[in-house]
């Protein structure tokens, strides 16, 4: 193995159950490291406005995770824009190498999170950046007095769509069902907005010259594709979970590529554990804080058998 500093437990992705897990770790006594490809928050940095995180009436996404960072940073150090690349798991300590760097420790927690599935409509990787986006929060403020769709039923589909109403855009909410899956009380605020919703209804086509000008969208029920004029489209169908790493060190997985973990947020792996985004289940920033809490105390755990 390459010589590099030796940790007890190091901590790969920076989310909230990262950031929570880190500051866990080292509270326990763990020399931790928290390692992140890209900044701290994840995708709660995208999230227009969050109202069920405790302690907090209403606050953005991007501030909640500054919040975090502030107070963990406290604790750990965390190394921004450092991918890792591999991790070689061997009996008493595994090599984790990074883009940068190349690191020992005793003990891993894997909380990379997820990333936004992609539609899959004609000309969609043609046109990101150029009026397509994946990010309400990011891009809205350019599409102020411009026709714009979101497309998806869920939760956040129609916090995107309640934010890009309210910083002045021409919102048209494009689902595929006849029925969203939001919470009840943000489909209400999504009916007192006006926002107009297109049911039933695929995006087959995204069309433009240097930039998004129209879509293509079939609607199922009546059978009928028609051309709508917008200047920019937001996608809000979900994600995927980013386990190419987790695949590589052969850690199992459902069916759906989540990682599976225990109560203990244990993995297959002996000292592999997973906390956050990346193992499933409801995808909320308590539960991940609450899975980075776990990880990182079983993690102190099973480090103390082994002294």
């Amino acid at each position: 193995m390459k010589k590099g500093k030796n940790y007890d437990l190091l901590v790969v992705g920076a989310g909230p159950a990262g950031m929570t897990a880190g500051m866990y770790g080292v509270r326990s006594g763990l020399e931790t490291l928290v390692v992140e490809k890209g900044i701290s928050g994840g995708l709660t940095n995208e999230a227009p406005e969050i109202e069920n995180y405790p302690g907090f009436k209403q606050i953005g996404g991007m501030e909640l995770a500054e919040k975090i960072k502030e107070q963990v940073s406290e604790y750990v150090e965390i190394r921004e824009l450092e991918e890792v690349k591999e991790i070689a798991h061997e009996k008493k300590e595994m090599q984790v190498i990074t883009e940068k760097d190349a690191y020992r420790t005793k003990a891993v927690i894997v909380s990379t999170g997820t990333k936004h599935r992609k539609l899959g409509a004609k000309g969609e990787d043609k046109f990101i950046g150029r009026g397509i986006s994946y990010c309400a929060t990011c891009d809205g403020f350019f599409f102020r007095d411009k026709p714009i769709i979101v497309v998806g039923g869920g939760d956040s589909a129609v916090r995107e769509a309640l934010y890009l109403k309210n910083i002045g855009c021409e919102v048209t909410l494009i689902h595929r069902r006849e029925k969203l899956r939001a919470e009840p009380y943000l489909q209400k605020s999504l009916e007192k907005a006006g926002v107009q919703i297109l049911w039933n209804s695929e995006v087959k086509e995204i069309k433009g010259d240097n930039a998004v000008r129209s879509i293509v969208r079939y609607e199922k029920k009546r059978e009928i594709t028609e051309e709508l004029p917008v200047e920019g489209v937001f996608m809000a169908i979900g994600e995927v979970p980013v386990n190419e790493l987790a695949a590589h060190m052969g850690i199992e997985m459902d069916k759906s590529g989540y990682i599976i973990a225990d109560k203990s947020q244990r993995t297959n792996l002996e000292r592999v554990y997973a906390a956050g985004d990346i193992t499933g289940g409801v995808r909320q920033v308590v539960v991940a804080c609450a899975e980075g809490t776990i990880a990182a105390t079983s993690a102190y755990n099973d480090l103390l058998e082994l002294r």
